[in-house]
């Protein structure tokens, strides 16, 4: 699936493959990732996958993500058959054991597939269905991008949502030969935005902008375990973006090369300089991504 009513084109050199796994349902900033996605025309968007977000919140965490994919698509007037896959419900039980399912066979078809054009694929939560199809069929390690929103900042990591709701699966990852670029907690976190902006650039968008709106606003409602600094009452943060923005414009230049980390059961790092290194990003251009998220809703809209 590529959307293309634009008046610029993109060359047939530059056009990606892209799967998006995310777990869509368990906030509520993973669905401004998936309308950039859809709307970039770099992109050729081979499925999204709905993913868990851990066994303890909700109840069946995974058909909910996938249900809010559905829900998107819906919004978008964009066909969901052929499109929407189910990744595992639940995260990995041992670290050399699989979890099958739809999501990591649309992993594995895409890497093994004979197709020239590179193969992106990013997570907006757990790594559980990259870990499994890799698991699966070692030999994706080299035919695929992993881009992963996730893991506390370096050197030391610390507790992250993410990733603690899978963390054999990123030691899988982490310990694999996949090519991966991580953007950890304190980068993702600069993904800041105010309502009052995205009331003015974001809501007037027709359908969907309506809706990426109102469902933000009404998460931002609930009441929180325990206090958040980047939740002030008149800002969030949309920290799923990057792994989008990424892909139209690498940032070759604001990253470092770090061998993956051993992560323990805390969700710190431990370095052994075991494993082959991985991007890790220091910078993000969070403007880049945003206005071009902008952009791309107020363009779908008029020409709706």
């Amino acid at each position: 699936m590529r959307y293309t009513n634009y008046t610029f084109s993109v060359p047939e050199s530059k056009i990606v493959r892209v799967i998006t796994d995310t777990d869509a349902k368990n906030e509520a900033d993973d669905q401004f990732a998936i309308v950039q996605a859809l709307l970039s025309p770099k992109f050729e968007n081979v499925g999204f996958i709905g993913a868990h977000f851990g066994i303890d919140r909700v109840k069946n965490s995974m058909e909910a993500s996938y249900a809010e994919l559905e829900k998107v698509f819906s919004k978008m007037h964009f066909p969901t058959k052929g499109n929407l896959f189910h990744g595992a419900a639940k995260p990995l039980e041992h670290k050399g054991t699989p979890i099958d399912s739809e999501g990591a066979r649309l992993i594995i078809q895409q890497a093994m597939a004979d197709d020239p054009r590179p193969l992106y694929a990013i997570f907006l939560g757990p790594l559980t269905d990259l870990a499994s199809a890799y698991l699966l069929e070692p030999r994706i390690a080299n035919r695929l991008t992993a881009i992963w929103i996730g893991g506390g900042s370096y050197p030391n990591g610390s507790i992250e949502f993410n990733l603690g709701n899978d963390i054999l699966a990123a030691n899988v990852v982490f310990g694999s030969a996949i090519n991966l670029w991580q953007v950890p907690k304190n980068m993702y976190e600069r993904m800041t935005v105010s309502f009052a902006e995205l009331e003015n650039k974001v809501y007037p968008c027709g359908e969907i902008g309506k809706y990426l709106f109102d469902q933000l606003n009404e998460h931002a409602q609930e009441p929180l375990p325990a206090k958040s600094p980047f939740r002030s009452g008149e800002t969030w943060v949309l920290g799923d973006s990057p792994a989008v923005g990424l892909i139209l414009y690498e940032q070759r230049f604001e990253f470092d090369w770090i061998p993956a980390p051993l992560i323990g059961s805390d969700m710190q790092y431990i370095h052994t300089n075991l494993n082959r290194p991985i991007r890790v990003y220091r910078y993000i251009d969070s403007r880049l991504i945003l206005e071009d998220l902008y952009s791309k809703l107020a363009l779908f809209a008029q020409k709706q």
